[in-house]
């Protein structure tokens, strides 16, 4: 058990979640996962908006295959373990979910934890690459060689010497673009470090990454090929496990009315609140945060929040064109704006058409897509344009 490898720290996130009256059950999501174990399509990179669930369902993929607690109560009353999904694991070829429960050494990074009075980027990347290094010592002390070596020929050597395969689960991936600190250089340099870590190595069993922006925002297109990138606005798959149904929600509020004494509003006005994003399959979601903290409270407001990359958005908003402008204007009266989505223009910070612009929006959580139209999701993100209206943000 160390600060990165077999860490306990996913696990108790996740018990403790799934303890709480307000509990979504997603761990259908490791049945997506399991197939891909040691397959060459096994690197995942998973963008969502901020407050849609990334960092849960991190902790739940690390808490069900690390070796360092057992899961197997905790998951026997989940939906993995039902027959359905049962059948559908023998589909692929795979045996029961139990076979892979806590089997795996699994390296957990959040890369939005800092060092202490963290000022540059060599400083950030050290506190890793040395923390993984001493896990390892600890981990396989018997075969671990000179530490002078870099990370990926230590975990190599483990591997040649164990057979020993890794399961990386990485949280956050890109918060180290969103640092002051950090330069382009050290961003190329971080870059760099993903793939000689990860790229063509046959130590690692699986990779599953999440964060809000995607690869192609920092990479050249091949130096992480190996991750299949599926974000909200244009994948289909994973669509299910971030953000909430109508259905789930309607069971959560269910336990509000049943639980809470002086229920403060209706469902419809839940629906107005916090409904509306739209997933490339055509279903819509709830912001689950936002939900949850409705629910907790007894009180409809606005828990969607702004964090830098938001602030980043408005900032070219307010040097916006004339016929941007308007379409804000449009949004904010609740009409639909017609655009074309471009994913990788989505990751862009050089926005420069209304398209760039807008698929940034969807990427970032401010606007939803549906068959060319872009639109304000809901109640709560039409009070943070307003807020940013008044405030002449644009």
């Amino acid at each position: 058990m160390g600060m990165f490898l077999n860490s306990r720290i996913p696990f108790d996130l996740y018990a403790s979640a799934a303890t709480e009256k307000y509990f979504v059950d997603k761990s259908n999501l490791i049945s997506e996962l399991i197939p891909a174990l040691g397959k060459s399509q096994r690197f995942f990179c998973i963008t969502r908006p901020r407050r849609f669930g990334k960092s849960m369902m991190a902790n739940m993929v690390g808490a069900f295959f690390e070796k360092t607690a057992d899961a197997g109560t905790l998951f026997s009353a989940l939906n993995i373990a039902s027959p359905q999904t049962a059948e559908k694991l023998q589909q692929e070829g795979c045996k029961s979910y139990d076979a892979y429960l806590n089997r795996y050494d699994v390296i957990y990074i959040d890369f939005s934890e800092l060092p202490e009075n963290c000022d540059s980027y060599p400083m950030y990347i050290t506190r890793i690459i040395k923390g993984l290094k001493q896990d390892l010592a600890e981990a396989y002390s018997k075969h671990y060689p000179d530490a002078d070596q870099s990370l990926w020929d230590i975990l190599k050597i483990i591997y040649q010497k164990t057979g020993t395969r890794f399961i990386f689960i990485m949280d956050e991936w890109d918060a180290v673009f969103h640092m002051d600190f950090v330069t382009d250089s050290d961003q190329k340099a971080f870059i760099l470090f993903l793939k000689q870590l990860l790229k063509d190595k046959v130590y690692a069993e699986l990779a599953y990454m999440t964060g809000v922006l995607p690869i192609a925002k920092y990479s050249d297109g091949s130096e992480l090929n190996m991750f299949a990138e599926y974000n909200i606005a244009v994948s289909k798959r994973f669509s299910s496990y971030f953000g909430f149904s109508r259905e789930e929600t309607d069971r959560l509020y269910s336990i509000y009315k049943q639980t809470c004494k002086n229920a403060a509003f209706t469902r419809e006005e839940l629906r107005i609140w916090y409904d509306g994003y739209h997933t490339a399959e055509g279903s819509q979601l709830y912001n689950p945060r936002s939900v949850i903290c409705a629910l907790t409270n007894n009180q409809l407001q606005n828990y969607w929040t702004s964090s830098g990359t938001y602030d980043s958005v408005f900032e070219f908003l307010k040097d916006s064109t004339d016929d941007i402008r308007d379409d804000i204007l449009l949004l904010f009266a609740g009409e639909s704006v017609p655009s074309d989505i471009c994913e990788y223009a989505a990751s862009s910070m050089r926005l420069e058409t209304k398209d760039e612009i807008y698929s940034a929006m969807v990427v970032y959580g401010l606007l939803t897509y549906q068959d060319g139209f872009v639109s304000i999701p809901n109640k709560e993100l039409t009070d943070s344009f307003a807020s940013m209206i008044a405030a002449g943000r644009f």
